[in-house]
């Protein structure tokens, strides 16, 4: 974690407050004044300010049902922001692991952990994330074929990683994908000749959706741990 962010999770100082400690020689790491606030800091640290020594606040998990209409952003832009709905100290330091677009509705993932969220949002740890899916027209009966073979996507030079489509029914899906492309699910039926009238995203990793639209709750410590690995 940069020492500016250490510092800022340990106290009540805003980033520019605390890069100024910083940057005055007020803060020691394992005894050592650093000036540098993009220094790494490491759990094993002991890290000082003016000479008290700081504790960083525990991370948080969050799981939460995005309303439809809402943004995955930290402030109010032309829709409102979902953190409107979270009642949590220190709202501003929490960011949401895998966005969805203001249409799409279900399950969103919240912390600030950074490492904890860039195993969810990174192909190569192949974390699963499952998608409802409303189409315009029936879907085709070689679609589930070229899903799982990857799908060319405009602008894109590397084909999608393999993908799972189960039918529901003509115009209903399953989507399962271990990446998060921009707008990769609307783009990959849009590949395929279809169109996505309606997205909603039930699952990631062993996590399921279990609160109703608005919702939130934390996560449990092994819902947490799912994502450790």
């Amino acid at each position: 974690m940069r020492l500016d962010k250490f510092v800022c999770k340990s106290t009540e100082l805003t980033k520019q407050e605390a890069i100024q400690w910083i940057q005055n020689g007020e803060v020691k790491v394992n005894g050592e004044v650093i000036v540098d606030e993009r220094a790494q800091v490491h759990e094993n640290n002991q890290v000082t300010l003016n000479g008290q020594r700081l504790k960083r606040r525990p991370f948080r998990y969050i799981l939460m049902h995005k309303p439809a209409d809402t943004i995955c952003s930290n402030i109010d832009e032309f829709y409102p922001s979902i953190f409107n709905h979270i009642d949590v100290e220190n709202v501003t330091e929490l960011h949401v692991a895998g966005r969805l677009d203001a249409d799409t509705t279900g399950l969103v993932l919240i912390t600030d952990d950074g490492h904890w969220s860039f195993n969810i949002i990174t192909p190569t740890k192949h974390c699963e994330k499952v998608y409802r899916v409303g189409l315009s027209k029936p879907i085709a009966e070689d679609a589930a074929s070229k899903f799982e073979n990857g799908i060319k996507l405009q602008g894109e030079k590397r084909l999608t990683l393999p993908a799972k489509l189960e039918i529901i029914s003509e115009k209903d899906v399953y989507l399962t994908i271990t990446e998060g492309k921009f707008h990769q699910v609307k783009r990959m039926f849009s590949a395929v000749g279809n169109r996505v009238v309606s997205l909603h995203r039930e699952r990631i990793g062993e996590v399921c959706l279990d609160v109703n639209v608005g919702q939130w709750r934390f996560l449990t410590e092994s819902e947490v741990q799912s994502f450790s690995g």
